[in-house]
């Protein structure tokens, strides 16, 4: 870890940015908007203004929303006096890009096409990079693992054509390397918040999983362990009714989003917003770095937070695209700040 005088240059930094976060205000004026013309045009009066001049067309505005995000990881990464906090951060899009060149794969040997526009510039390997390795099938140097689960997961669709399984052997990778990367920083409180973001991560699963009607010998495989809540225990509430589940899982602070959940016939309505609820569980574990002038923990909240002003507008967006009802865009509005 670095000296404590580092961060305390570096919070100053992240707090004179969170200046730039859009402000609830702001998200309101969007969701008001009278559509998505409308909308751009607020957004224009913001940080992401360079970002919308490039676009093609108003329909255009995720790349424009992708751009600033890579904007600020990149303003991030330059002053992070420990550059695994922004690693960490980064890492799940290096999956996801994975996924996307292993899907492209799949489908071209089946004589569609690849997908390379999938791909994001988010992670911490280059694109170029990284669409090299895995079309000359040299991965020994990749890192977070990446090296031996590609292999592995090209054999596992061999064996079985499931897309399911080969995501979930990623999933697993994935949360072992930030595992890893986390106890190597040396820092408890950041130990802390992966912790409880893995609980919010398998309880997202579980819901689905509950929904679906999957039993325990199946739903094991998508649970990491891990968490302050072990994965054994996560799926012995599978079974029970969804509204005993705050009660079943009440020694843990992640038991609280279960807050809502009345009865079973709620289900439907609470899938919607359970997304919502569990990505402002996750920024209310990181509420305690912001009173702290050379907390590492901020790092994570100001890039979380970034992470959640675009969600918010990419919601905003698309529903503006569809017409969406505004009271039902509202309830998926994440808490920034």
């Amino acid at each position: 870890m670095a000296p404590a005088e580092r961060y305390g240059y570096s919070v100053a930094r992240l707090r004179a940015m969170e200046n730039r976060l859009l402000d609830d205000a702001l998200f309101q004026r969007l969701i008001e908007s009278d559509g998505l013309d409308s909308a751009i045009k607020v957004l224009g009066e913001t940080v992401y203004a360079p970002w919308l001049m490039e676009m093609k067309s108003n329909e255009d505005f995720d790349s424009a929303l992708g751009s600033e995000l890579n904007h600020v990881y990149s303003e991030v990464s330059r002053f992070a006096p420990d550059e695994g906090l922004v690693q960490i951060c980064r890492m799940p899009y290096d999956f996801h890009n994975v996924k996307v060149l292993i899907k492209s794969s799949v489908l071209s040997k089946q004589g569609g096409e690849r997908r390379f526009d999938l791909l994001t510039p988010l992670g911490n390997i280059e694109t170029d990079s990284l669409v090299m390795a895995v079309e000359s099938e040299e991965y020994r140097l990749l890192p977070y693992g990446l090296s031996r689960v590609i292999p592995q997961a090209l054999s596992l669709w061999e064996q079985n054509r499931d897309m399911v399984e080969v995501e979930c052997l990623l999933d697993s990778t994935l949360f072992e390397a930030m595992w890893k990367m986390v106890k190597a920083l040396s820092m408890p409180d950041v130990e802390m918040w992966f912790k409880r973001k893995l609980d919010a991560e398998n309880i997202r699963t579980l819901i689905r999983l509950h929904r679906i009607g999957a039993d325990s010998s199946y739903s094991s495989k998508f649970l990491h362990p891990g968490g302050w809540i072990s994965a054994d225990r996560m799926i012995s509430v599978l079974s029970e009714p969804i509204e005993s589940w705050g009660r079943l899982l009440s020694f843990s602070d992640a038991g609280s989003v279960f807050g809502i959940v009345q009865d079973s016939a709620d289900l439907d309505s609470i899938l919607m917003v359970f997304d919502t609820i569990l990505d402002d569980y996750v920024t209310k574990t990181l509420d305690g770095a912001k009173y702290g002038a050379s907390d590492p923990r901020n790092f994570l909240r100001y890039l979380w937070m970034k992470e959640m002003e675009v969600k918010n507008l990419r919601v905003i967006l698309v529903s503006l695209t569809n017409g969406s009802e505004k009271e039902r865009v509202r309830r998926l509005i994440r808490n920034v700040g």
